[in-house]
């Protein structure tokens, strides 16, 4: 998603073609919570024994969140309107993107018990909708070319000044021109000294040559790769220096203004994933600073590469409970970790054999995730969107696909 300066616009969500399939309301929280497979493979259950994020801000930067979604019930936040123009409230191209990943994030079900929908990762955090990106389908997009956008930076300042503990981007610049921007740049390093974590998406250019995406390229970022079930890297996922640890990004569940439910692909759900995991490690421990929950990730991961790290997975797949047991008994493998984390512009450090893959998460839970389309055609409503569509405009995307 887009909002660069000069000659890089304010642009919108890139998105792929649907295959819908008819909900029916009785199967619908089987369907739905079966097909949550990213839940049990980031270890939430576990975690949510400690905590479930409550008393912490989680900043999306994004196409706006639909505040009246029944997922999101009393957890979003007044936010701020960074665009100023395009699809409002009501319209079909208002707020897909960003109401998708605040489902990931904090969603909390809905109806009896909160049976039915999506469950996020921290469901008792707090949403602060930031718009900076415009939707794929904003017939905005037009006027949107050569607009000077400053929308990014902005927003992740505004963000931080208004009670952030942790700041989602789900967006990013991942085009053969793409370079570091000093006023974005700068505007991370102002929300890391504010303590507000930054989590961003690697990028999905892993089949399309891998080029550095901005933000997840700033130092100090948490940036995420994508994986799959089986923990295996997502083949669309950017392969590069800058990749910290890896989340679930195929097949994830998302929430939609229209109250359906979706299945997506990309490190925008993946970013989404972490940034969850982050508001429950800051709820655990409030005072560790961003640099020691970036380090705590890294060091409870699961499934860590060969040598401990590679540019598919980073240090592994980020796992929720480790790193909140680490945080609940005093971050001890975080609290030394004031190292900043290196910069890197440019072609950066010589990539590293390539790591295809690891173990399968396995586990009934996965196994009934698994079923996939034969649990929804009978009663679902997840639209798969396999096909990626060209996107007119400025080079800034949002990394999810449906």
């Amino acid at each position: 998603m887009r909002a660069r300066t000069a000659r890089r616009a304010l642009g919108a969500l890139s998105a792929g073609v649907a295959l819908a399939v008819l909900m029916a309301g009785p199967a619908r929280a089987d369907a739905i919570r079966a097909q949550e497979w990213g839940l049990d493979s980031v270890r939430v259950h576990e975690a949510w024994g400690t905590t479930k994020g409550a008393g912490v801000t989680v900043a999306v930067l994004d196409t706006g969140v639909d505040e009246g979604h029944p997922d999101l019930r009393g957890r979003v936040l007044p936010g701020k309107d960074l665009i100023g123009f395009g699809a409002g409230p009501g319209d079909r191209a208002w707020a897909r993107h960003g109401t998708a990943m605040a489902g990931i994030v904090a969603g909390r079900g809905h109806g009896p018990d909160d049976a039915d929908g999506v469950m996020g990762v921290a469901p008792d955090a707090r949403i602060l909708p930031v718009r900076v990106i415009l939707e794929d389908g904003d017939p905005a997009r037009a006027k949107a070319r050569g607009a000077r956008g400053a929308a990014l930076a902005d927003g992740i300042r505004w963000a931080a000044d208004h009670g952030a503990d942790v700041i989602n981007l789900s967006l990013g610049d991942d085009s053969d021109t793409a370079h570091p921007e000093p006023r974005e740049d700068a505007a991370v390093q102002y929300a890391l000294r504010k303590g507000a974590v930054v989590v961003a998406s690697a990028g999905n250019g892993g089949e399309h040559g891998d080029h550095v995406s901005y933000p997840a390229a700033y130092p100090g970022v948490i940036a995420v790769t994508a994986v799959d079930r089986y923990g295996a890297h997502a083949s669309f996922s950017t392969r590069r220096w800058y990749a910290t640890v890896s989340a679930p990004g195929v097949d994830v569940v998302i929430a939609d203004p229209d109250r359906r439910y979706y299945e997506g692909w990309g490190t925008s759900a993946a970013s989404a994933f972490v940034s969850g995991v982050v508001a429950l490690v800051r709820a655990a421990d409030p005072g560790l600073a961003p640099a020691q929950v970036r380090e705590l990730l890294t060091r409870t991961a699961q499934d860590a590469p060969p040598g401990g790290r590679s540019d598919e997975l980073g240090a592994g797949l980020v796992d929720a409970a480790a790193a909140v047991t680490a945080a609940t008994r005093g971050g001890v493998a975080a609290r030394g970790a004031t190292a900043p984390a290196p910069r890197y512009f440019g072609a950066g450090p010589r990539p590293g054999p390539r790591h295809t893959g690891g173990a399968p998460l396995g586990g009934p839970a996965l196994a009934a995730g698994g079923a996939g389309v034969a649990l929804l055609a009978a009663a679902a409503v997840l639209d798969r969107r396999r096909r990626r569509e060209k996107t007119a405009g400025a080079p800034r995307r949002a990394f999810l696909q449906r």
